[in-house]
C-alpha cells in the first residue's frame, strides 16, 4: 500500500496515556497513514497499546538511540509514502491541522521539510526555529547563569529566532526541533538518514541542515501542536553526556568555529 504519510514515534518506557494522546491524534484523519512505534524499552509492555491496524510495532530489545530507531521506520517509509512524520511520544493536537501540513506539501513541491506552531500545555509558544548552534550558543543555553545569558541576551534573540514573529510563517530555517519533522519521504534517497553516531540530541540540527542542501524548509504557525517538552538533559545526568556527545560529532562534522559546507 502507497500512504499519505507514514510517521514514528520511538518510545522508551513511556508515560502510556500521553503516549495513547500522540498515538491518536496521528490516526485522527481521513489520510491513508502508517504509524511505526520502534521500542527501545528493555521490555515489550507497551506492544499493549497497539489497537489499530494501521499500527506497526517493532521492538529493539535494548536502547538504540533516537535517530538510529526513527532510521529503522524511515527506511521501510521510502517509496512507501509520500510524506514522513518524526513525532515524539509527548505530542498531540487536534484534527485538521496534518491535513493542513499536507496541503501545503502538495502546494509546494520545492519544501522538503516543514514545522508547524509548536505550544505548551497552557498555549504558550516554544521558540524552536533556531540559528545553526555554535558550541558558546549550546554552552550558553544549558549552562550559563542568568547574568551571563543576560550579557550575551541578543545573541540568544537571534539563536532562537526571538526577533521574528513566530504567528507568520518564516522560511528556510537552519534547525528546526526534532519533536515534530514533517518530511517528504523521497527526499531521504538524497540527504540520507539521521546520523546514528548521534545517539540522541542535536540530530535535528544535523537532518535540518541536510535538507536544506536539496529542499526549502517553513515554519508554518497556520498548523498548530502541543508539546509537553521535559527537558530530560536538564534533568538527568546521563542524558546531559548524551547531549554532549552529540554536540562533539556534530561540529567534528560541520566545524567548531566555522562551518566545513
Amino acid at each position: 500500500m502507497f500512504y499519505d504519510i507514514t510517521a514514528c514515534i520511538v518510545l522508551y518506557k513511556n508515560n502510556t496515556q500521553i503516549l495513547k494522546n500522540a498515538i491518536n491524534s496521528f490516526l485522527n484523519t481521513n489520510l491513508i497513514v502508517k504509524l511505526y512505534l520502534i521500542d527501545n524499552s528493555p521490555d515489550n509492555s507497551l506492544k499493549e497499546i497497539v489497537d489499530d491496524n494501521r499500527i506497526e510495532y517493532i521492538f529493539n530489545n535494548k536502547n538504540i538511540g533516537f535517530g538510529s530507531a526513527h532510521n529503522i521506520a524511515i527506511k521501510k517509509s521510502i517509496g512507501f509514502s509520500k510524506y514522513h512524520l518524526v513525532l515524539n511520544p509527548d505530542i498531540f493536537y487536534e484534527s485538521g491541522n496534518i491535513e493542513k501540513l499536507f496541503h501545503f506539501m502538495e502546494t509546494n513541491s520545492d519544501y522538503g521539510h516543514i514545522m508547524p506552531k509548536i505550544l505548551y500545555a497552557n498555549g504558550s509558544t516554544q521558540f524552536l526555529c533556531k540559528t545553526n548552534p555554535t558550541p558558546l550558543d549550546l554552552f550558553l543555553r544549558r549552562f550559563a547563569p542568568i547574568f551571563i545569558k543576560n550579557f550575551f541576551h541578543k545573541r540568544m534573540v537571534k539563536f532562537e529566532y526571538l526577533d521574528h514573529n513566530y504567528d507568520e510563517p518564516i522560511y528556510n530555517i537552519p534547525y528546526l526541533s526534532g519533536c515534530f519533522m514533517f518530511f517528504r519521504t523521497e527526499l531521504f534517497k538524497k540527504v540520507g538518514f539521521f546520523d546514528e553516531r548521534i545517539f540522541m540530541y542535536i540530530e535535528d540540527a544535523d537532518i535540518t541542515r541536510r535538507f536544506l542542501k536539496v529542499s526549502n524548509n517553513i515554519y508554518f504557525p497556520n498548523a498548530k501542536i502541543f508539546h509537553h517538552f521535559e527537558k530530560g538533559s536538564y534533568k538527568s545526568f546521563r542524558l546531559m553526556l548524551y547531549s554532549i556527545h552529540g554536540a562533539i560529532i556534530y561540529f567534528n562534522k560541520w566545524g567548531w568555529f566555522k562551518n566545513k559546507f
